[in-house]
Protein backbone atom coordinates (compact mmCIF):
# COMPACT_ATOMS: atom_id res chain seq x y z
CA UNK A 1 0.00 0.00 0.00
CA UNK A 2 1.41 3.28 -0.53
CA UNK A 3 2.39 5.53 1.85
CA UNK A 4 2.08 9.00 -0.12
CA UNK A 5 -0.80 11.40 0.69
CA UNK A 6 -2.11 12.66 -2.88
CA UNK A 7 -4.52 16.03 -2.63
CA UNK A 8 -5.46 18.03 -5.06
CA UNK A 9 -3.69 21.52 -5.61
CA UNK A 10 -5.62 24.03 -3.32
CA UNK A 11 -5.11 28.12 -3.08
CA UNK A 12 -4.90 28.55 0.52
CA UNK A 13 -4.36 31.46 3.54
CA UNK A 14 -1.05 32.16 4.28
CA UNK A 15 1.22 34.38 6.34
CA UNK A 16 3.58 36.32 4.34
CA UNK A 17 7.52 35.15 4.23
CA UNK A 18 9.07 38.30 2.81
CA UNK A 19 13.06 38.63 1.94
CA UNK A 20 14.50 42.24 1.59
CA UNK A 21 18.26 42.60 0.27
CA UNK A 22 19.97 45.78 -0.41
CA UNK A 23 23.28 48.24 -0.03
CA UNK A 24 23.82 50.19 2.67
CA UNK A 25 21.20 53.35 2.40
CA UNK A 26 19.28 51.74 0.54
CA UNK A 27 16.14 52.00 2.46
CA UNK A 28 15.60 48.65 4.08
CA UNK A 29 14.36 49.34 7.44
CA UNK A 30 11.96 52.13 6.07
CA UNK A 31 10.59 49.80 3.26
CA UNK A 32 10.10 47.05 5.65
CA UNK A 33 8.07 49.20 7.65
CA UNK A 34 6.00 50.55 5.48
CA UNK A 35 5.36 47.08 3.79
CA UNK A 36 4.42 45.77 7.27
CA UNK A 37 1.85 48.67 7.92
CA UNK A 38 0.00 47.31 4.93
CA UNK A 39 -0.40 44.15 6.40
CA UNK A 40 -2.25 45.27 9.66
CA UNK A 41 -1.80 44.50 12.79
CA UNK A 42 0.95 45.24 15.86
CA UNK A 43 3.88 45.52 13.85
CA UNK A 44 7.66 44.35 16.04
CA UNK A 45 11.50 44.63 14.94
CA UNK A 46 14.20 42.60 15.67
CA UNK A 47 17.00 45.59 15.50
CA UNK A 48 20.48 44.07 15.24
CA UNK A 49 21.60 47.43 13.81
CA UNK A 50 22.15 49.56 17.33
CA UNK A 51 19.63 51.12 17.88
CA UNK A 52 18.46 52.00 13.64
CA UNK A 53 14.94 50.24 15.03
CA UNK A 54 14.06 53.45 16.68
CA UNK A 55 14.96 55.77 13.83
CA UNK A 56 11.60 55.68 12.78
CA UNK A 57 9.30 55.80 15.58
CA UNK A 58 7.18 58.66 14.37
CA UNK A 59 6.88 56.69 10.68
CA UNK A 60 3.64 54.79 11.25
CA UNK A 61 0.57 56.72 12.70
CA UNK A 62 0.20 53.61 14.85
CA UNK A 63 3.57 52.96 16.04
CA UNK A 64 5.73 49.44 16.70
CA UNK A 65 7.56 47.50 18.78
CA UNK A 66 11.12 46.90 18.67
CA UNK A 67 13.38 43.72 20.40
CA UNK A 68 17.20 45.05 20.50
CA UNK A 69 19.58 41.98 19.64
CA UNK A 70 23.29 42.52 20.85
CA UNK A 71 26.17 40.09 19.91
CA UNK A 72 26.41 37.08 19.94
CA UNK A 73 24.14 36.91 16.91
CA UNK A 74 23.40 33.02 17.51
CA UNK A 75 20.77 31.72 15.16
CA UNK A 76 19.38 30.32 18.59
CA UNK A 77 19.17 33.96 20.20
CA UNK A 78 16.96 34.87 16.92
CA UNK A 79 14.47 32.30 17.30
CA UNK A 80 14.10 33.29 20.92
CA UNK A 81 13.79 36.79 19.17
CA UNK A 82 11.09 35.80 17.23
CA UNK A 83 9.23 33.25 19.88
CA UNK A 84 8.91 36.35 22.07
CA UNK A 85 7.32 38.21 19.47
CA UNK A 86 5.05 35.81 18.95
CA UNK A 87 4.13 35.09 22.70
CA UNK A 88 3.37 38.96 22.66
CA UNK A 89 1.04 38.04 19.67
CA UNK A 90 2.64 40.90 17.17
CA UNK A 91 0.75 40.33 13.71
CA UNK A 92 4.34 40.85 11.94
CA UNK A 93 8.01 40.43 12.99
CA UNK A 94 10.42 42.25 10.90
CA UNK A 95 13.96 41.27 11.48
CA UNK A 96 16.23 43.55 10.44
CA UNK A 97 18.95 42.49 9.76
CA UNK A 98 19.28 38.55 8.86
CA UNK A 99 22.67 39.27 7.87
CA UNK A 100 24.15 39.38 11.44
CA UNK A 101 22.98 35.93 11.74
CA UNK A 102 25.47 34.78 8.92
CA UNK A 103 28.18 36.64 9.27
CA UNK A 104 27.88 38.83 12.66
CA UNK A 105 29.62 38.33 15.67
CA UNK A 106 28.60 34.53 16.60
CA UNK A 107 26.73 34.00 13.19
CA UNK A 108 27.31 30.81 11.52
CA UNK A 109 30.71 31.93 9.87
CA UNK A 110 32.02 33.15 12.97
CA UNK A 111 30.84 29.97 14.74
CA UNK A 112 32.24 28.00 11.88
CA UNK A 113 35.76 29.23 11.65
CA UNK A 114 36.46 28.82 15.76
CA UNK A 115 34.91 25.28 14.99
CA UNK A 116 37.09 24.36 12.30
CA UNK A 117 39.84 26.12 13.97
CA UNK A 118 39.91 23.81 16.91
CA UNK A 119 39.21 20.56 14.96
CA UNK A 120 41.28 21.47 11.94
CA UNK A 121 37.98 19.71 10.00
CA UNK A 122 35.85 22.67 8.21
CA UNK A 123 33.51 19.67 6.57
CA UNK A 124 32.59 18.86 10.51
CA UNK A 125 32.31 22.66 11.17
CA UNK A 126 29.51 22.82 8.64
CA UNK A 127 28.04 19.28 10.35
CA UNK A 128 27.61 21.35 13.59
CA UNK A 129 26.43 24.58 12.06
CA UNK A 130 24.26 23.57 9.27
CA UNK A 131 21.45 22.32 11.47
CA UNK A 132 21.80 25.59 13.58
CA UNK A 133 20.96 27.57 10.28
CA UNK A 134 18.29 25.61 9.02
CA UNK A 135 16.33 25.60 12.74
CA UNK A 136 16.27 29.52 12.21
CA UNK A 137 15.30 29.19 8.45
CA UNK A 138 12.37 26.49 10.01
CA UNK A 139 11.60 28.94 13.18
CA UNK A 140 10.88 32.27 9.95
CA UNK A 141 9.21 29.53 7.84
CA UNK A 142 6.56 27.82 10.53
CA UNK A 143 5.78 31.33 12.76
CA UNK A 144 2.13 32.31 12.88
CA UNK A 145 3.20 35.93 11.98
CA UNK A 146 4.00 37.14 9.20
CA UNK A 147 7.31 37.50 8.60
CA UNK A 148 9.70 40.41 6.83
CA UNK A 149 13.37 39.86 6.55
CA UNK A 150 16.04 42.54 5.52
CA UNK A 151 19.79 41.27 4.56
CA UNK A 152 22.54 43.41 3.36
CA UNK A 153 23.51 42.93 0.15
CA UNK A 154 27.42 42.89 -0.92
CA UNK A 155 28.40 45.78 -2.76
CA UNK A 156 30.58 46.84 -5.60
CA UNK A 157 30.97 49.65 -7.83
CA UNK A 158 30.80 50.64 -11.51
CA UNK A 159 32.25 53.03 -13.85
CA UNK A 160 28.89 53.96 -16.10
CA UNK A 161 28.72 57.16 -18.53
CA UNK A 162 26.15 59.47 -18.52
CA UNK A 163 24.67 59.89 -21.56
CA UNK A 164 23.86 63.94 -20.92
CA UNK A 165 26.87 64.60 -20.12
CA UNK A 166 29.59 62.36 -21.33
CA UNK A 167 31.40 62.23 -18.43
CA UNK A 168 32.15 58.87 -16.07
CA UNK A 169 30.14 58.45 -13.14
CA UNK A 170 30.81 55.83 -10.54
CA UNK A 171 27.61 53.97 -9.22
CA UNK A 172 27.08 52.03 -6.13
CA UNK A 173 24.98 48.61 -7.15
CA UNK A 174 23.77 45.37 -4.79
CA UNK A 175 24.84 42.09 -5.24
CA UNK A 176 24.01 38.97 -3.68
CA UNK A 177 22.42 39.12 0.16
CA UNK A 178 24.97 39.02 3.05
CA UNK A 179 23.42 35.20 4.17
CA UNK A 180 23.80 31.84 3.08
CA UNK A 181 23.51 31.14 -0.77
CA UNK A 182 20.39 30.31 -1.66
CA UNK A 183 18.28 31.91 1.11
CA UNK A 184 15.81 33.67 -1.30
CA UNK A 185 14.68 30.57 -1.76
CA UNK A 186 12.93 29.85 1.29
CA UNK A 187 10.87 33.56 0.49
CA UNK A 188 7.30 33.52 -1.03
CA UNK A 189 8.71 36.91 -2.65
CA UNK A 190 12.31 38.44 -2.53
CA UNK A 191 12.25 42.19 -3.16
CA UNK A 192 15.73 43.54 -4.51
CA UNK A 193 16.28 47.45 -3.45
CA UNK A 194 18.57 49.39 -5.12
CA UNK A 195 20.51 52.94 -3.60
CA UNK A 196 17.27 55.49 -5.00
CA UNK A 197 14.94 53.03 -3.05
CA UNK A 198 13.72 50.95 -6.03
CA UNK A 199 12.83 47.83 -5.97
CA UNK A 200 12.28 44.74 -8.46
CA UNK A 201 11.51 41.33 -7.26
CA UNK A 202 14.52 38.74 -7.58
CA UNK A 203 11.62 35.86 -6.73
CA UNK A 204 7.91 36.50 -6.42
CA UNK A 205 5.61 33.19 -6.03
CA UNK A 206 2.55 35.74 -5.64
CA UNK A 207 3.45 36.80 -9.15
CA UNK A 208 2.14 39.95 -8.27
CA UNK A 209 4.74 42.14 -9.31
CA UNK A 210 6.11 40.83 -12.41
CA UNK A 211 8.56 43.00 -14.38
CA UNK A 212 7.56 45.62 -12.14
CA UNK A 213 10.41 48.52 -10.46
CA UNK A 214 8.33 49.94 -7.35
CA UNK A 215 9.42 52.00 -4.42
CA UNK A 216 7.93 49.97 -1.74
CA UNK A 217 5.13 51.62 0.43
CA UNK A 218 2.19 50.23 2.39
CA UNK A 219 -0.09 49.68 -0.73
CA UNK A 220 2.37 46.87 -1.52
CA UNK A 221 1.77 45.78 1.85
CA UNK A 222 -1.70 45.85 0.88
CA UNK A 223 -1.74 43.66 -2.77
CA UNK A 224 0.56 41.20 -0.96
CA UNK A 225 -1.95 40.60 1.72
CA UNK A 226 -4.92 40.94 -0.33
CA UNK A 227 -3.11 37.71 -2.36
CA UNK A 228 -2.30 35.59 0.94
CA UNK A 229 -5.69 36.40 2.34
CA UNK A 230 -7.17 34.56 -1.08
CA UNK A 231 -8.33 31.16 -0.37
CA UNK A 232 -9.05 28.72 1.91
CA UNK A 233 -8.24 28.54 5.38
CA UNK A 234 -5.04 26.77 5.85
CA UNK A 235 -5.10 23.15 7.32
CA UNK A 236 -2.62 22.74 10.27
CA UNK A 237 0.13 20.70 10.27
CA UNK A 238 1.97 21.20 13.90
CA UNK A 239 1.99 18.19 15.73
CA UNK A 240 3.90 17.99 19.27
CA UNK A 241 6.19 16.11 20.53
CA UNK A 242 5.75 13.09 23.13
CA UNK A 243 6.85 14.47 26.29
CA UNK A 244 8.92 11.68 26.84
CA UNK A 245 10.51 11.48 23.77
CA UNK A 246 11.46 15.06 23.92
CA UNK A 247 12.88 13.99 27.68
CA UNK A 248 14.57 11.64 26.51
CA UNK A 249 16.31 13.69 23.55
CA UNK A 250 16.98 16.70 26.09
CA UNK A 251 18.62 14.32 28.28
CA UNK A 252 20.96 13.25 25.41
CA UNK A 253 22.03 16.98 24.85
CA UNK A 254 22.82 17.73 28.72
CA UNK A 255 24.81 15.04 29.05
CA UNK A 256 27.13 15.01 25.92
CA UNK A 257 30.52 14.47 27.00
CA UNK A 258 32.19 16.03 23.53
CA UNK A 259 31.19 17.96 21.07
CA UNK A 260 31.02 15.34 18.93
CA UNK A 261 28.83 13.82 21.34
CA UNK A 262 26.60 16.89 21.40
CA UNK A 263 26.71 17.11 17.63
CA UNK A 264 25.29 13.93 17.23
CA UNK A 265 23.00 14.34 20.15
CA UNK A 266 21.84 17.29 18.32
CA UNK A 267 21.43 16.32 14.63
CA UNK A 268 18.94 13.46 15.91
CA UNK A 269 17.09 16.03 18.13
CA UNK A 270 16.73 18.31 14.99
CA UNK A 271 15.81 15.49 12.76
CA UNK A 272 12.43 14.59 14.94
CA UNK A 273 11.55 18.11 15.56
CA UNK A 274 11.19 19.18 11.89
CA UNK A 275 9.79 15.86 10.64
CA UNK A 276 6.80 16.55 13.34
CA UNK A 277 7.17 19.12 12.83
CA UNK A 278 7.38 20.73 16.30
CA UNK A 279 9.10 23.84 15.91
CA UNK A 280 8.51 25.10 19.87
CA UNK A 281 10.35 21.41 20.68
CA UNK A 282 13.12 22.69 18.18
CA UNK A 283 13.69 25.90 19.66
CA UNK A 284 13.78 24.43 23.24
CA UNK A 285 16.29 21.73 22.21
CA UNK A 286 18.46 24.51 20.05
CA UNK A 287 18.73 26.20 22.94
CA UNK A 288 19.62 23.56 25.24
CA UNK A 289 22.18 22.66 22.97
CA UNK A 290 24.05 26.74 22.86
CA UNK A 291 24.33 25.86 26.53
CA UNK A 292 25.35 22.70 27.11
CA UNK A 293 27.96 23.69 23.91
CA UNK A 294 28.96 26.74 25.72
CA UNK A 295 30.23 24.02 29.16
CA UNK A 296 31.85 21.87 26.55
CA UNK A 297 33.85 24.94 24.71
CA UNK A 298 34.64 26.54 28.15
CA UNK A 299 36.27 22.94 29.13
CA UNK A 300 38.11 22.65 26.70
CA UNK A 301 39.48 26.15 26.94
CA UNK A 302 41.17 25.37 30.65
CA UNK A 303 42.03 22.30 29.79
CA UNK A 304 44.29 24.00 26.96
CA UNK A 305 45.10 26.96 28.91
CA UNK A 306 43.07 29.41 26.68
CA UNK A 307 41.42 32.60 28.02
CA UNK A 308 38.14 32.93 27.62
Amino acid sequence: MSKFEIHRATKRRAKLRLGMSGPAGSGKTYSALLIASGLGGRIGMIDTEHGSGDLYADLLPDGYDVLTLSPPYTPARYIEAIRAFEEAGVSTIIIDSLSHAWSGEGGSLDRHGKIADKTGNSWQAWRQVTPEHNALVEAMLRSPCHIIGTMRAKTEYVQEKDERTGKQTVRKIGLAPVMRDGIEYEFTTFFEIDVQHMAYVGKDRTRLFDGEIFKPDAEIGRRLLGWLDAGEEPVSTQREMPREQKAELMDAIDHANTLDDLFKAFSTAYRVATTLPDTDALSELTIAKDKRKAVLESHNDDAFGVAA
